[in-house]
């Protein structure tokens, strides 16, 4: 053996560079420092070195009823696509890639997943696919999706985008507070959708998945216009500094209660829920703040709300609150709303109410799957059910546990 010479080891991995690691490799080395109007050019290029071509970045609109293209150098843009009724909106909606075949090859929809949150859908077209493109494709989607979801915080060329109308001071405010639309685990998932989006103010929600316990909290304050923006981002501000300091949510109650009154007065109020999920064993907790009661729905049936004791919004210094249990079953899910879902109503009529929620609720999850889609389906086909518009903030929040164990996705394999 000469010197400086290694030794044979037939065990040895192997860690020389393959196509696959070049393709994606490129991407995540310049991911760091690429500036947001280079990534279109950069994406179209690494789709080439697959074979594909017509590539288009599709985005979901505000109001969560288009994917519209994403302008870029070297970008195909063409019209907006129904999520409702395009192969797009299928992948977008479902997680899964779409393949149509056409006269020149195939055009594949690729979810841009990012973690679980649907960021969009990436479309182009190849002569042919194999197992091995559909793998590579899948990653390069995931990688795309990172990278979209890391730029969008300092460009407003994905917000853009996404607009299809003229947005109100107080939803710029809100949309900039709200977690991702959608998250989703081996053990629990959940979706929130907010209405009318380019105008929403007062209404809000927010979640956030700290080891085994999920935390939820969904707010309508009083009002509306930038008055009510502001009460929810305090609200929301509150809820999470007090989450963050590991205290329980009769606590959470009071320190909310105390921002909403301190900053706004005795006459200023937010109605809330704020909930914890047990994504092991299903325990949920909740404490209700003039809030209306979710809905326990099991084997897509709403089997009843989940009513319990209430104390008063945050805001008026009410008495401790009584915290509610209950145990989920696999399967189950809880949809949490606000009351202007079922108080819109024309002059001198009745409220739209909670009975043609609940029967909308089981009509519809009959038919859709997964919560984003439940989720969306369902405040679409009620806005339309209210005359197709709405005088108050309408939200939907809808957590589906499953429970399990996901241990397994930290193993190689």
């Amino acid at each position: 053996m000469t010197a400086g010479e290694r030794p044979a080891d037939t065990g040895a991995v192997d860690r020389s560079e393959g196509f696959g690691e070049r393709l994606l490799g490129v991407l995540l080395d310049r991911a760091h420092e690429i500036p947001p109007q280079l990534i279109a050019p950069l994406i179209a290029e690494e789709v080439a070195r697959v074979g594909g071509r017509h590539v288009s970045i599709l985005l979901q609109d505000y109001a969560q009823l288009l994917l519209v293209p994403l302008p870029g150098r070297r970008l195909t843009v063409g019209r907006p696509e129904l999520i409702s009724d395009s192969h797009a909106g299928t992948a977008f909606l479902y997680g899964a890639p779409v393949e149509v075949p056409q006269d020149d090859g195939v055009r594949m929809y690729l979810p841009l997943l990012d973690g679980s949150d649907q960021v969009g859908v990436l479309a182009l077209t190849m002569d042919t696919v194999d197992d091995d493109d559909r793998r590579l494709l899948r990653r390069l989607a995931g990688l795309v999706a990172d990278m979209l979801v890391t730029k969008h915080s300092y460009t407003d060329q994905f917000f853009l985008a996404r607009r299809r109308e003229p947005m109100s001071l107080a939803a710029e405010i809100q949309w900039s507070l709200l977690p991702p639309l959608a998250m989703s685990v081996p053990q629990v998932s959940v979706a929130g959708i907010l209405e009318p989006a380019y105008s929403v103010a007062g209404d809000s929600f927010d979640y956030a998945l700290n080891e085994d316990i999920l935390h939820v909290a969904m707010v309508d304050a009083m009002g509306h216009g930038l008055d009510a923006a502001t009460m929810a981002t305090v609200a929301i501000g509150a809820y999470r500094h007090a989450r963050r300091a590991e205290i329980g949510l009769s606590e959470i109650y009071a320190f909310m209660d105390r921002a909403i009154a301190e900053q706004f007065g005795p006459d200023h109020f937010v109605t809330a829920q704020m909930m914890r999920l047990d994504i092991t064993t299903g325990h949920l907790q909740w404490v209700n703040a003039g809030h209306p009661a979710p809905l326990l729905i099991r084997n897509g049936q709403v089997v009843r709300q989940l009513e319990s004791p209430t104390t008063l919004p945050v805001g008026f210094g009410g008495e401790e609150p009584q915290i509610s249990e209950q145990m989920l079953q696999r399967g189950d899910r809880v949809l949490c709303f606000t009351d202007g879902l079922i108080e819109e109503h024309e002059a001198g009529e009745e409220q739209f109410g909670e009975e043609q929620l609940i029967h909308w609720v089981n009509r519809i999850e009959r038919t859709e799957k997964g919560v984003r889609a439940v989720v969306r389906s369902l405040s679409h086909t009620l806005k339309q059910e209210r005359g197709g518009s709405t005088s108050d903030d309408a939200t939907l929040f809808l957590i589906e546990w499953r429970g399990g164990a996901a241990d397994h996705l930290a193993v190689p394999e």
